[in-house]
């Protein structure tokens, strides 16, 4: 039996849950706020961090980690490519959103409207407005991919593709994605936002903070 512990607005742990679903594995979802260190967390994970699979007695901590072992040990359908060089292009583009897109976005944007809001901090305007900023080259960056390929890193749906979508959904949950000025992200989102893996992404909600009205519209 799968469990994965998580916090519902966590990219990453939205990363995972994709994947998940992809895979069609359908685990039981135990949902928690980590900043609470809770026992339980901690003596599975001792980083006391979100996302942990548990897959009967193994236990597999970080979202990359999760989702490689996802791809190992569920082959069908493959999200981390073919080829040498497709392997490479993925976990280059995971690298980038797992990495350079949550330092000058996400953490910027997400960290300081919603999770500080849900510690009872007040946030760094300055950080926001630096992130929100930043999001548009990254954007820009999406629809560049997009045009020149089916998916973002070749012609399949991969890793990359599910990466990028996770932190873009938590920031649009909060409608802090400006979509009209970037088509062709829009138009990659939409197709992403569409399929069965991530709809129930869409059904989030945090208490007390309600989603842009067009979070969980599929067509916008």
């Amino acid at each position: 039996m799968l469990r994965l512990h998580h916090f519902p607005l966590c990219p990453f742990c939205r990363k995972v849950r994709v994947v998940l679903h992809e895979k069609e594995e359908h685990p039981e979802l135990q949902a928690l706020e980590p900043w609470h260190r809770q026992r339980e967390l901690a003596a599975l994970n001792p980083a006391a961090e979100v996302p942990v699979l548990e897959d009967r007695e193994r236990v597999i901590c970080d979202s990359s980690a999760i989702c490689e072992y996802l791809d190992e040990t569920r082959p069908e359908p493959g999200l981390l490519g073919k080829s040498l060089m497709e392997r490479a292009e993925i976990r280059r583009l995971v690298a980038w959103f797992d990495g350079k897109f949550v330092r000058e976005v996400t953490d910027p944007v997400w960290g300081e409207k919603l999770i500080k809001r849900i510690k009872g901090d007040a946030p760094n305007s300055a950080a926001v407005r630096g992130g929100l900023a930043n999001i548009h080259a990254h954007l820009d960056y999406i629809g560049f991919l997009f045009d020149r390929r089916n998916w973002l890193a070749g012609d399949a749906l991969s890793l990359a593709d599910i990466a990028a979508a996770a932190q873009l959904s938590v920031l649009d949950y909060m409608g802090d994605v400006p979509w009209d000025a970037h088509p062709g992200a829009k138009l990659w989102y939409a197709r992403i936002k569409s399929r069965p893996s991530f709809r129930p992404l869409l059904q989030d909600r945090l208490p007390g903070l309600k989603p842009a009205p067009h979070y969980d519209d599929l067509d916008f």
